[in-house]
């Protein structure tokens, strides 16, 4: 059954069977509804252009607005479903009015030190600018005094996250996109329960549509009955809007306002390795911090968590009191980026990072599908001298979307960019590493959905050693991967020029 609805919920089945109602509405148009032809076809043109006068009218990047108005011109009569269904940000009011709310709390809970960001613009004005930018459109401030650690495997981020568990002693924040039974939760579900045995106020939020295939129905109400207090965000109802879009894709997990986690690794025994659904091997990467930037992190969960449960609360007894002063080890700045403004922040961090780079630009990212300002940034850098290589995934989880990343490599080798498929398995990472400088590490793909749609959040790096330890493990993903070529391209000749292309009307679903 849950096979069924898996497939039944997918975009790309969906996007199909709209398709597929366009032909046999004209179909029954000949046959049965030819009285009602005119009337029908009137109500459906109308919403078609709506959506396309919405598309307009929206201050969003002209490719995204031409690759909704392609298929909606197309297809006349079910173009505006389409668009409702995938392109529209749509929320229930009264999570909105939260989101709005809790945003004012945000913002006053946290507060930039001053000293901190006149030492970054001494020390790097291009730095502070990047940081600045986060301040000023995220709310989120740049901190010192926090020690950071990235884990370049799922195995390594599960094994340290429940040594961590275990000496919890107020409160454990969790937030995941999916979760899913098996080892990996099982171990992390068995520490949270001893834990609010011994009085540790545990509160998880999962995404709805994320885990809908994978939990049993209303888990969130078993949660409850353990003593977690639980939220499954944005819950799965009959409007395809509320499914497909605006999910909650971020991976926080915060322990007594000392330590936080984020990146790509959600709680399922993929990540872990102990499952193998797409190739031998799935590498994914998360990052650890401890200090006062976790603060961030703990102000970001508290604001989903008011927005989702409609209450309010001082974030301020939450906040971990710091009293040993750390060596510097870099600066740490925890962000997110939400689907309800009009700064697609996500991306904006990569493109000034990409801006910003001198000698190389090193990437990860399990999906390659993005608009032409990604694409163009990418090229200059490369046209001017900067080593940028892109690592993406040598074994699919969705064909349709694997076609339509290969269906870009041309062009960016042509223009110098350095491709690379990680030849063991599936690649779900989502890192930015440049001049041995800067980096973000975080749940941000390049993609349509993680920069227009998706709730997201990363972590902005400046110098420290975890630099250091992202660089190491890029340049082992490098030699295990394959360099993809011209040659390559143009015997994938069909998949990457003739079915691409097409598909790049569609991205924005996808």
């Amino acid at each position: 059954m849950r096979k069924i609805l898996h497939y039944a919920l997918n975009r790309v089945v969906i996007t199909a069977l709209i398709l597929l109602s366009q032909v046999v509405f004209f179909i029954l148009e000949i046959s049965k509804w030819g009285n009602y032809y005119m009337e029908i076809a009137f109500v459906l043109r109308c919403l078609s252009f709506v959506a396309v006068f919405t598309i307009i009218w929206r201050p969003n990047n002209p490719a995204v607005k031409l690759a909704w108005v392609v298929p909606i011109l197309i297809f006349p009569l079910f173009g505006g479903i389409m668009y409702l269904s995938f392109g529209h940000v749509f929320l229930p009011k009264k999570l909105r009015a939260g989101m709005e709310r809790t945003n004012v709390l945000m913002r006053k809970s946290l507060r930039q030190e001053k000293e901190v960001m006149d030492r970054l613009k001494t020390g790097n004005p291009g730095v502070a600018n990047q940081s600045k930018y986060i301040l000023d459109y995220a709310g989120m401030p740049v901190w010192e005094q926090t020690s950071a650690a990235y884990y370049p495997e799922g195995i390594i981020y599960w094994k340290n996250l429940l040594e961590d568990l275990e000496h919890a002693e107020r409160f454990v924040f969790l937030e995941f996109f999916i979760l899913c039974e098996g080892a990996m939760w099982n171990a992390v579900l068995d520490v949270l329960e001893r834990k609010v045995k011994d009085g540790v106020e545990v509160r998880l939020i999962y995404d709805d549509v994320g885990s809908a295939f994978l939990l049993p129905k209303k888990y969130f109400e078993t949660m409850e009955k353990k003593g977690i207090k639980c939220v499954a965000f944005n819950r799965l109802i009959p409007f395809l809007s509320l499914i497909l879009n605006n999910r909650d894709h971020r991976k926080i997990v915060v322990i007594d306002g000392r330590v936080g986690y984020t990146g790509g690794i959600n709680m399922s025994d993929e990540y872990i390795n102990y499952t193998h659904p797409h190739g031998d091997h799935w590498k994914d990467a998360g990052i650890r911090i401890e200090g006062v930037a976790v603060w961030n992190f703990t102000v970001m969960f508290l604001q989903m968590w008011n927005m989702s449960r409609y209450t309010e609360e001082d974030y301020s007894r939450y906040r971990y009191c710091f009293e040993q002063k750390l060596e510097f080890a870099g600066c740490v700045q925890p962000y997110m980026d939400t689907p309800l403004d009009e700064e697609i922040l996500g991306e904006n961090v990569y493109l000034n990072m990409i801006g910003y780079a001198k000698k190389y630009i090193y990437i990860y990212t399990p999906y390659l599908i993005t608009d032409n300002e990604m694409y163009t940034a990418l090229k200059l850098a490369a046209k001017r001298g900067v080593d940028v290589r892109i690592v993406t995934p040598g074994v699919p989880d969705k064909k349709m979307i694997y076609w339509l990343t290969q269906s870009n490599y041309q062009n960016l080798i042509e223009a110098g960019v350095g491709i690379y498929q990680y030849t063991p398995g599936f690649l779900h990472s989502k890192c930015m590493l440049c001049d041995d400088e800067v980096a973000a590490v975080g749940t941000i793909n390049f993609d349509y959905r993680s920069f227009y749609h998706h709730f997201e959040c990363g972590v902005f790096l400046y110098q420290g050693d975890v630099i250091c330890e992202l660089k190491k493990d890029m340049m082992e993903t490098f030699a295990v991967s394959e360099c993809i070529t011209l040659e390559w391209c143009r015997k994938k000749f069909m998949k990457t020029n003739m079915i691409g292309p097409f598909l790049k009307l569609f991205s924005p679903l996808l």
